[in-house]
């Protein structure tokens, strides 16, 4: 078929790659001309995404989208019956309202320092609000200065928020007689709070 240049500005006759290789650049193109109706499948590999175009906002649900680590290296003890705050917390900022964190505890060198039967408990506060009730060791029957035990919990929770917040843990003893955790500072008998951020 002949080419024809028509008078209203068309072209006719032109088939499928009849075109020079070349001859259409970027600046021939109308915007938005090129849409992913049009990109063949695996045309776009890592090195023609610009850096930080993958945002949160694109992540499916499910995905992991920050994580942050609260340590307590140093002893925590008490003899309060009442919840008291242990020094261990971490805070966070959610990247959407929609997002979970799933919070991770986990404590080693708990001791108990009487003679006697013996409970620590432990619970995990969001701000002021009580959101888990944590885990709890029991000590049976006497003898003290017991060490080596581990404690931990995970829980998912739904702050709601786009706001930093803060998770902490509160602990105490069943009787008025002084308990720990992270007896020694050592790392590996140290306490920690991880909280992983999960795109909802």
């Amino acid at each position: 078929m002949a080419i024809v240049i028509n008078g209203s500005g068309t072209v006719t006759g032109l088939a499928v790659g009849g075109l020079p290789d070349g001859t259409v650049d970027a600046g021939t193109l109308a915007t938005n001309s090129v849409d992913s109706a049009e990109l063949i499948d695996g045309s776009i590999d890592t090195a023609h995404i610009a850096a930080n175009q993958i945002t949160t906002a694109i992540m499916p649900t499910g995905s992991v989208l920050q994580v942050v680590v609260g340590e307590l290296n140093s002893t925590a003890a008490t003899s309060s019956t009442s919840f008291v705050d242990s020094g261990l917390s971490a805070s966070i900022t959610p990247r959407s309202t929609a997002s979970k964190i799933l919070v991770t505890f986990n404590a080693g060198g708990i001791n108990k320092s009487a003679d006697n039967n013996q409970c620590i408990s432990f619970k995990l506060i969001r701000g002021s609000t009580h959101v888990h009730g944590g885990a709890n060791v029991f000590f049976t029957g006497t003898g003290f200065s017991i060490s080596g035990i581990d404690a931990g919990f995970t829980h998912l929770d739904s702050p709601s928020t786009a706001s930093a917040v803060t998770y902490k843990i509160t602990f105490k003893a069943r009787i008025a007689a002084s308990v720990s955790m992270a007896t020694g500072g050592e790392a590996s008998q140290g306490a920690r709070l991880i909280l992983t951020e999960i795109a909802g």
